[in-house]
């Protein structure tokens, strides 16, 4: 595990590139969840047109959870293999309707009462979800301290010797969540994604111009080739 020094000192760094993000909980954890099922396998744009179609043709969460699973995969079929988001998504709801709190209905906001731990553990039990949804749903639209490791976030932190190399995703969120300073999960998500997406490519990255090159022990070897 790498000293809190040197991830002070790389968060100060990607600051200096990409500034201190801000983005309060929006409090809406089923928008969140199936904004994150819409965005796999695809990119920001087509997950957006995917959810707002969604969301202008049926306007309450159980109109989808009921909708025919046809007419919900034509309407998202933007986003990409629509066929298994559409049962995915109508699964989900389902199991949210039916393992939730009495008179909780179709919501997700008590999870905002769990521990951490317990929030991800109700999330994970959801058909499809694993721990970079759940920690999405947590992190971004509840506040709580859990930290999504999407590839760019895997990648740009094991070049950097913050997490394991070659560990499995379960291990890389533990990990990662580890090493975070409590309240800046969402700072360090993003600005690693972001210099995951403009500098640390995954077949090319541009170690000759990135700012974070000295304190990189992978530096070497990508600079030379």
């Amino acid at each position: 595990m790498p000293r809190p020094r040197r991830v002070r000192a790389i968060r100060d760094r990607l600051r200096l590139l990409y500034g201190v993000p801000l983005a309060p909980p929006h409090g809406q954890p089923i928008a969140e969840l199936i904004l994150t099922v819409l965005s796999q396998s695809t990119n920001d744009r087509n997950r957006d047109i995917a959810f707002l179609a969604l969301r202008e043709r049926w306007v309450t969460w159980e109109a989808v959870r009921d909708a025919p699973v046809d007419e919900l995969e034509q309407a998202i079929r933007p986003g990409g293999i629509s066929k298994v988001k559409s049962a995915r998504i109508k699964a989900i709801l389902r199991a949210i309707t039916d393992t939730a709190p009495a008179d909780s209905g179709l919501s997700l906001d008590w999870l905002a009462d769990l521990s951490v731990p317990e929030a991800q553990r109700r999330l994970i039990a959801l058909p499809g979800v694993g721990r970079k949804t759940a920690a999405c749903v947590l992190l971004f639209a509840l506040g709580m301290r859990d930290v999504p490791v999407d590839t760019h976030v895997s990648r740009v932190g094991t070049r950097l010797g913050l997490l394991p190399s070659g560990a499995p995703f379960e291990r890389l969120h533990d990990a990662m969540l580890a090493i975070t300073p409590p309240g800046q999960e969402l700072e360090l998500h993003l600005n690693l994604l972001r210099h995951g997406r403009r500098t640390c490519h995954a077949r090319a990255p541009e170690c000759g111009g990135c700012a974070l090159r000295r304190m990189c022990p992978s530096a070497s070897r990508f600079y030379r080739s």
